[in-house]
C-alpha cells in the first residue's frame, strides 16, 4: 500500500489571521513545525442567516439546561499536497484514501497525546469530516467513518518510518490508531474561512460553532465534535457558497 501519512498534530493548524486565537498546550508538545493555515478575513455578518435558519430546523435544547458535552463526530485533518519529512511525502489527500483497497486506510503517525486520546476515544460507525490541512485553501472536503477502533500503530516501532519513538515500547505502545473508510464527498468543498464566519458570529450569538476545536485547538489533526456541530456544519454543504 502506498504510503498514507497524513495526520500529524504536528501538522496541526494554527491560523495567522487570528491573532488573539489561544494555541492548546497539550501533554507533549508537537515535534515538527505548526502548519500555517491561510484564511481569508470572514466577511462581516456573513454567518447569522446562516445560524438563524438552521436553528428553524431543529429542536431547541431545554431552556437554562446544561448538559455534559458529548462528542460522538470527528475532524480529521491531513495534507493533499506534497511535503517531504524525513525524505518521505507525507500527502495524503481524500483522493488517496479513495485510491486505497476497499476506499480504507489506518491513520497512523499521530504523535501527540491529546489527539492520540481522541483517537482512542473514537467508536466503531462513528463519522468524521476530512479536511484537507497545510493547503493554500484549507477545507473540509468529504466524511469518513472509523471501522477498526484504537490499536497500537505499527509506525512507532519502524525505524525507517518518520514516526519513529524510539521511547516507545511493544509491551507498552504509546501511539495508536484507527482505520478509517470513505463515505462520501461534501456536496461542496467548505473552506475553513466561511466555517470560521460562523465560528465567529457563534461566539457572540450562542450559536454551535461557539467552542468548535478547529478555532479553540488549532494544532490538533484529530479534532472531536459535538452532534450539533457536526450537524452545522454538514448543513453548509447545502448553502451556496458566500
Amino acid at each position: 500500500m502506498p504510503w498514507p501519512s497524513r495526520k500529524r498534530d504536528k501538522g496541526a493548524v494554527a491560523d495567522k489571521k487570528e491573532p488573539d486565537a489561544k494555541i492548546a498546550k497539550t501533554e507533549e508538545e508537537a515535534p515538527d513545525k505548526e502548519e500555517e493555515e491561510k484564511s481569508t478575513k470572514p466577511p462581516a455578518g456573513s454567518s447569522k442567516s446562516g445560524w438563524k435558519n438552521w436553528k428553524k430546523t431543529k429542536e431547541s435544547d431545554s431552556a437554562g439546561e446544561e448538559s455534559k458535552i458529548t462528542y460522538c463526530h470527528w475532524l480529521l485533518k491531513s495534507e493533499p499536497e506534497s511535503r517531504l519529512e524525513k525524505g518521505v511525502d507525507v500527502k495524503f489527500s481524500i483522493d488517496d484514501l479513495k485510491a486505497q483497497p476497499n476506499q480504507t486506510t489506518f491513520w497512523e503517525g499521530v504523535r501527540n497525546y491529546q489527539a492520540r486520546n481522541f483517537l482512542r476515544a473514537m467508536k466503531l460507525g462513528q463519522q468524521a469530516f476530512f479536511y484537507h490541512s497545510n493547503c493554500k485553501e484549507p477545507g473540509i472536503v468529504g466524511i469518513v467513518k472509523i471501522v477498526k477502533e484504537a490499536y497500537p500503530d505499527h509506525t512507532q516501532f519502524d525505524q525507517k518510518d518518520p514516526h519513529y519513538d524510539s521511547s516507545s515500547r511493544k509491551e507498552n505502545p504509546k501511539w495508536s490508531m484507527v482505520d478509517v473508510q470513505f463515505v462520501r464527498m461534501t456536496k461542496r468543498f467548505i473552506p475553513l474561512s466561511e466555517i470560521k464566519a460562523h465560528h465567529l458570529a457563534h461566539k457572540a450569538d450562542g450559536g454551535p460553532l461557539k467552542n468548535m476545536m478547529l478555532f479553540t485547538r488549532q494544532r490538533l489533526s484529530v479534532q472531536p465534535l459535538t452532534q450539533e456541530e457536526f450537524d452545522f456544519v454538514l448543513s453548509l454543504e447545502e448553502e451556496k457558497p458566500h
